[in-house]
């Protein structure tokens, strides 16, 4: 696949089949993705990757959570900053727009709302989900690192006819998490990602992007 054809088909999906994915598959796109820049040449993502029981049974632990009330662990990290302002509330309204609609959600239907994000923590169905964590000394160029490296994940699984969906979510029930991965205590989990094969019988809504002239400044 091309790699603008990889840019411009990958998209965060929201369902999955079940779909098995192959674990050379998997293998030959994370030998790959290491080839990804970082500075210093630090690498510094640690990548666990989970499936069959080991998955099951993360989505069962967190799936009692949900069902009990539970709000989630202590945060780690902020997610967002305290006040989303102009442009970006609105771009993030148009997300939230897009995706309820495409469920035929309205938009004060809070609990099918929230039903609709508490399947972030079933993968979406998916088959296999990757978890993303980095060492808690590494500062902010590290995390970026990391990010670099999990686009190249995405683009790379797109190459092989496969879907993701990078979701920072996971980081709300990090204990849970650790619960079923142990990694050591030094690190910090960024976030997962849903990867396998998207349901051909879904919408999938494409998520406009800001006009180049929102975000791009030439200075000749």
């Amino acid at each position: 696949m091309d790699v603008y054809d990889a840019v411009r088909t990958r998209q965060s999906i929201r369902r999955f089949t079940d779909r098995p994915v192959p674990r050379e598959v998997l293998e030959r796109v994370l030998a790959a993705a290491a080839g990804a820049p970082s500075g210093s040449n630090l690498q510094p993502w640690h990548i666990y990757v989970l499936s069959g029981a080991r998955l099951a049974e993360l989505k069962k632990r967190v799936a009692e959570l949900v069902a009990a009330g539970h709000r989630g662990d202590d945060p780690e990290f902020a997610i967002y900053p305290p006040e989303i302002r102009s442009p970006y509330r609105e771009r993030m309204a148009v997300l939230g727009e897009r995706r309820y609609s495409a469920l035929g959600i309205a938009r004060d239907d809070e609990p099918a709302r929230a039903r609709a994000r508490s399947e972030n923590w079933n993968c979406f169905g998916a088959h296999t989900a990757l978890f993303c964590y980095l060492d808690r000394d590494m500062p902010a160029p590290q995390w970026a690192d990391a990010g670099i490296y999990l686009q190249t994940v995405m683009l790379l699984l797109r190459a092989e006819g496969l879907h993701s969906c990078a979701q920072l979510a996971w980081a709300e029930y990090h204990r849970s998490v650790a619960e079923v991965i142990s990694p050591p205590p030094e690190r910090v989990l960024f976030c997962g990602m849903s990867i396998g094969f998207a349901d051909p019988d879904a919408v999938h809504p494409r998520i406009p992007r800001a006009a180049l002239s929102e975000t791009v400044t030439f200075l000749d």
